[in-house]
């Protein structure tokens, strides 16, 4: 009689020690019906559904910004959608509230402003839907706002673009109001114009389009017509990239050598115009757009992940001048070979995302 009570604890002491091994051991969870612990989806973090809402996408920044976003998204196992508003701020709000509606588990935003994104944001705070926005004036509690360091971006090139001209002459500005990186740069630009007297601003224009880079040339051609003379014109100081290609083009192929362009942002074809001899634009301050996107989303995921998160992270520029690079042409992705501090931040890192890769 004392053999069977025997048996059945031995049969309960095996199932103790084979549910120990499963709960210990990811491979096995999915033998009890658990995903919590199982490889590569801790705290639930795969397969994520996240939301980017970008103002625009023209150029090849805002491409290699987005590709950023898409590497650092796969590497945490997540869905991206993208919605492009076509600088279109309202629609850009519209498509904000109807990824709320449609419950993506985050979002991310580039550029846009408060009014178009404030309903949205607060919407997606009232749901615990995390967000992080990238360049926009908000000030939403929960929301965490990512910027490159304008101003300290605009201070490089205007130093450089005063030391060159020997702190005298007529300089061109390129520029627009309505975006918030670009409003912090016109900061430092005021401050530069007010230590710098004999610096005189003899134009200034600027519009984001569709065709920024186009536009921006031919406006660039009527202010080399309005002063044709060598010498009229001692530089060019863009505050995007789109503005310093078209800027560049235009005195390219007016063949007015003598002006120098200096600009904000860095992409491969940014790279190349700068490596080229023959270009005018010779000097830019820029953060790896792809590093942006990497961290944008590595921020994300801290959120989704529980993690506490600032309100405001401010990534760390780069200064970029034609002496400094090699003759022959590059790639960004060799970039950081040539000047230290390019791409590969390890910003918004945390030591749980190592078994993401």
């Amino acid at each position: 009689m004392s053999a069977q009570p025997r048996n059945h604890r031995g049969t309960w002491l095996k199932l103790s020690f084979l549910l120990l091994i499963a709960v210990m051991t990811p491979a096995c969870a999915h033998l009890f019906g658990g995903t919590e612990g199982a490889a590569g989806t801790n705290d639930g973090i795969r397969g994520k559904r996240i939301a980017l809402i970008m103002e625009f996408n023209t150029g090849t920044f805002s491409q290699q910004y987005a590709d950023g976003i898409k590497e650092e998204i796969k590497r945490f196992g997540g869905e991206l959608t993208t919605f492009v508003a076509e600088n279109d701020k309202a629609k850009m709000g519209a498509q904000f509230e109807m990824a709320v509606t449609q419950k993506f588990d985050a979002i991310l935003t580039d550029h846009g402003n408060s009014e178009s994104l404030k309903a949205g944001m607060n919407k997606a705070a009232a749901q615990q839907i995390p967000v992080v926005a990238f360049d926009a004036p908000v000030k939403i509690p929960g929301v965490t706002v990512l910027e490159q360091g304008d101003e300290k971006m605009a201070q490089m090139t205007l130093e450089q673009m005063g030391n060159d001209i020997g702190g005298k002459g007529n300089i061109v500005k390129i520029w627009t109001a309505g975006f918030a990186p670009m409003e912090r740069r016109q900061i430092a630009y005021d401050a530069f114009m007010k230590r710098n007297p004999d610096v005189k601003e003899i134009a200034a224009f600027g519009a984001a389009t569709s065709s920024t880079a186009l536009d921006t040339q031919a406006k660039m051609e009527a202010v080399l017509k309005q002063f044709p003379n060598k010498g009229d014109i001692a530089a060019v100081w863009a505050a995007y990239d789109e503005f310093a290609k078209g800027a560049a083009r235009a005195i390219q192929e007016s063949g007015r050598h003598e002006i120098k362009v200096y600009g904000i942002d860095m992409s491969d074809e940014d790279l190349q115009m700068i490596q080229d001899d023959n270009n005018p634009w010779i000097a830019s301050a820029a953060v790896d757009p792809k590093d942006i996107g990497r961290v944008q989303v590595r921020l994300v995921y801290q959120k989704l992940h529980g993690d506490e998160v600032e309100g405001k992270v401010v990534l760390e520029p780069v200064f970029i001048k034609r002496e400094d690079l090699p003759c022959k042409q590059i790639s960004t992705t060799e970039l950081s070979e040539y000047v230290k501090g390019w791409s590969g931040s390890t910003q918004g890192l945390k030591d749980w995302m190592i078994e993401y890769k």
